[in-house]
């Protein structure tokens, strides 16, 4: 067999027995946390702008927008996903060469699982399968070395979601997994240099083209099956060669992701919670800073750092500011936390942070490098105006797989993420269904989704 009629195969065989228990419930906590950042999110101009481009586009009403409204499976897949990963807020793993955010499947598995009328623990499994698929690939498989966006992993996830989502045979899915492998092999410039929209837009694209890829394949359209070991295929034009033994796999690999306490890129984490807690060990405000130095791990360091993906100083967007830690570590020393408020654009170009973070150095240090991903480990020195020098060394934070975020606390989460937007019962309700998902229809989850209130205006 071809890798890509392996890789079907384990989609195929994938059950909701297979899950252990602790996965059932860590998948049921990464779909509330992704449900509470997407509709935090509705307020976002790039959000506002793809709503309209839906509502001029049209599209057969089969699958519910979170806000209400309905449209085309892919097109529901890319908005939904759109909001999932606009506060760049969801959940990541972490690979030695890759980091990824295995949530940003979560909107195309949903429009299919809807489009095709299937329960909770089938929405489980779905995207438990694009989970395990879109880690592990980033685990043998990393591209970001090499030009290429963590999204390229990402197209055989998506369609091998979308394709269990939907039932299709071992067929369509391998040819699911090979159109969408084939055409969406994104450039990771969409993270370097000036950041744009499309930072947050990348991986719905992926999504969408995913799900389109499934529906096609369920049609009987083919792809090319040796999309991964072929001539020019993925190994040989991108990743290189690499095996997994898809037969030997499991759907557990949702307990190795992780979710973030604070508003920002995933490996600002253990730095921001070390700073929020020297401040209020030592009580020290911006005022009395006088320099701030972060030794960290070599990923860090070069995507949000000033590293080989760009000057972290120049921080003038939202997509900017939540990508340079400089910027992040001014903030929350200054507001005290680092949420969705900390990034609109009169934050942002505000003197008072705008001020702090050119203070703030950042350096790799290859035994800190060398413990990643196992610990996301870092060391903040800060030097005050009066000569006082405060230390802080960390390993993780509170969300990191070795410390999980409980329940409740990721149910505070969401409250706080989605208030704007809907009232006590709704989010009552829309909590009590993600938490009992197993036993219910995912039109049950998708009929509260639509009644989540719009911004106005």
């Amino acid at each position: 067999m071809t890798h890509a009629e392996q890789l079907a195969a384990f989609v195929v065989k994938a059950s909701y027995a297979d899950l252990s228990e602790a996965a059932r419930q860590q998948l049921k906590i990464r779909v509330l946390d992704s449900l509470g950042c997407a509709i935090g999110a509705l307020e976002a101009v790039p959000i506002r702008l793809i709503r309209t481009q839906i509502e001029d586009f049209g599209g057969a009403g089969h699958c519910t927008l979170i806000g209400g409204g309905r449209t085309a499976p892919d097109r529901a897949a890319f908005y939904n996903s759109a909001l999932v990963r606009q506060l760049d807020f969801n959940d990541s793993y972490l690979a030695k060469g890759e980091t990824c955010h295995p949530s940003d499947n979560l909107g195309a598995v949903l429009a299919a699982v809807e489009y095709a009328n299937r329960s909770g623990r089938e929405l489980l499994t779905a995207l438990a399968v694009a989970y395990q698929v879109q880690c592990r690939l980033s685990d043998v498989a990393p591209v970001r070395a090499k030009g290429f966006d963590h999204t390229t992993q990402g197209s055989y996830a998506v369609a091998s979601g979308v394709a269990k989502a939907l039932g299709l045979d071992q067929t369509q899915t391998a040819n699911s997994i090979a159109i969408s492998g084939t055409a969406f092999n994104a450039l990771r410039v969409t993270r370097t240099g000036a950041l744009s929209h499309w930072k947050g837009l990348a991986y719905p694209n992926t999504a969408f083209g995913g799900t389109h890829a499934a529906f096609l394949a369920m049609r009987g359209i083919t792809g090319p099956a040796e999309v991964f070991e072929g001539n020019k295929g993925f190994m040989d034009s991108i990743a290189g060669r690499f095996s997994i033994d898809w037969s030997r796999e499991d759907l557990e690999r949702v307990r190795r992701t992780i979710i973030k306490k604070y508003n920002a890129e995933i490996h600002s984490q253990s730095t921001l919670e070390g700073i929020l807690e020297l401040k209020v060990e030592h009580g020290f405000a911006a005022a009395d800073v006088a320099r701030i130095e972060i030794e960290t791990f070599d990923v860090a360091y070069h995507i949000i750092g000033g590293g080989e993906e760009g000057d972290k100083t120049m921080v003038r967007t939202k997509e900017e500011a939540d990508h340079s830690l400089p910027y992040m570590v001014a903030v929350a020393i200054l507001d005290d936390q680092v949420m969705p408020e900390q990034y609109h654009p009169e934050r942002i170009q505000r003197a008072d942070v705008q001020t702090l973070l050119r203070k703030v150095g950042v350096r790799p240090v290859e035994a800190y490098s060398q413990r990643f991903p196992g610990q996301m480990p870092c060391r903040i020195s800060l030097t005050l105006r009066d000569g006082r020098k405060l230390v802080k060394e960390k390993e993780d934070y509170e969300g990191f797989h070795a410390r999980p975020m409980r329940w409740e606390t990721v149910v505070d989460k969401f409250e706080r993420l989605s208030e704007a937007y809907t009232d006590a019962a709704l989010r009552r309700d829309i909590v009590d269904t993600v938490a009992n998902l197993e036993a219910l229809r995912v039109a049950d989850l998708v009929s509260l989704l639509a009644r989540v209130r719009l911004p106005s205006g």
